[in-house]
């Protein structure tokens, strides 16, 4: 049987730390000792400052950041938690999914704030949309850009790809962090950010067990005919990894060193596994997943450890941010010791 969850309402759940650090300025000016506020304010801004210049290694070379950005453009398809977690709001966003009027999700809306970026389209890079838009950075570490639109983008502004030992949509959060850090000039945030959620995921595989050592598999709608799954090099994937699951090693092998790789009708049994997720983006594609005799047939899914992750869910798995993750970890992680217990 497929288990099903009830759709959730959109909300917003930050870390205490990252509540701590993306409020700092509102904070200090509710409180009392306005002198010391505003001095705190000045010597944070002062530490960003004093970083640069930065210089950024990565996957098509090295990137100069001359100085602190003010006009940053989030050009990878979910760039923006990463940027918003460092209190800085990018002037345009890629759009990715989800309400086309708004790019931000429950866990970023806080750090959002009332920001009302230019929405850049999802199909395709437009460099004259871009110089438009006169950005001094442009983080593109989610973006998947080839070499050329790299080279396009950087006579704009120095622009941000992801590292060179990682494949094309295949940063760790962690590094995605750091990178981020590094380019906004508050690389000691960054590691306190990575800390933070490291301990909220440390403590959630610690309160169970019985994920460590069991097999995952992470799919969805068959397209053409073909069945997806995600490896172990995949973002998403490491969510669950995190938590002590495993990938079965033939599906790595199977996807030849990419995020993804997909079977055949016929080879559908690849994808059982202790669990089986299945992403999913609406209804439709559920009752599609649901409906699909050869998925029925096997074991995971007639045994009921089969799960659906949609809604909000779905999305913080997406972005697999230091913003969505701990929003991720409330309220699938349940779902997931129900099966697995």
């Amino acid at each position: 049987m497929f288990r099903t969850r009830s759709p959730i309402a959109r909300r917003t759940l930050i870390s205490s730390l990252t509540l701590s650090t993306l409020a700092m300025a509102a904070l200090a000016g509710c409180s009392s000792g306005s002198d010391d506020a505003s001095d705190d304010a000045t010597s944070s801004a002062g530490a960003a400052e004093s970083a640069f210049p930065v210089t950024i290694e990565h996957a098509y070379g090295a990137t100069e950041i001359p100085q602190e950005p003010e006009r940053v453009v989030s050009l990878g398809y979910t760039e923006q938690d990463a940027i918003l977690a460092f209190g800085v709001v990018p002037v345009a966003v890629r759009y990715a999914f989800g309400p086309e009027d708004d790019v931000f999700f429950p866990w970023a809306d806080e750090a959002a704030g009332d920001a009302d970026p230019e929405i850049l389209p999802r199909a395709e890079v437009d460099p004259e949309q871009i110089a438009a838009l006169q950005p001094d950075l442009i983080m593109a570490v989610t973006a998947g850009l080839t070499e050329d639109e790299y080279a396009t983008l950087s006579e704009i502004a120095p622009t941000v790809v992801q590292p060179a030992e990682y494949i094309a949509f295949g940063t760790p959060w962690q590094e995605q962090t750091r990178v981020t850090g590094q380019a906004l000039g508050q690389p000691e945030r960054a590691e306190e950010l990575i800390a933070d959620v490291e301990a909220q995921v440390e403590e959630a595989a610690a309160a169970h067990p019985e994920f460590a050592g069991k097999t995952v598999t992470l799919s969805g709608p068959a397209y053409e005919g073909e069945y997806p799954f995600h490896t172990s090099d995949d973002t998403r994937t490491r969510f669950f990894l995190d938590l002590g699951l495993t990938v079965d090693p033939a599906l790595d092998a199977a996807a030849q060193s990419d995020f993804y790789g997909t079977v055949s009708r016929e080879q559908a049994q690849m994808l059982d596994a202790d669990v089986l997720v299945f992403q999913v983006g609406s209804e439709a594609e559920r009752a599609g997943i649901e409906s699909d005799p050869v998925l029925a047939g096997l074991p995971t899914v007639s045994e009921g450890r089969s799960l659906f992750i949609a809604d909000d869910d779905y999305a913080a798995l997406q972005f697999a941010s230091a913003l969505s993750l701990p929003y991720l970890l409330d309220s699938f992680t349940p779902q997931l010791a129900e099966v697995l217990g």
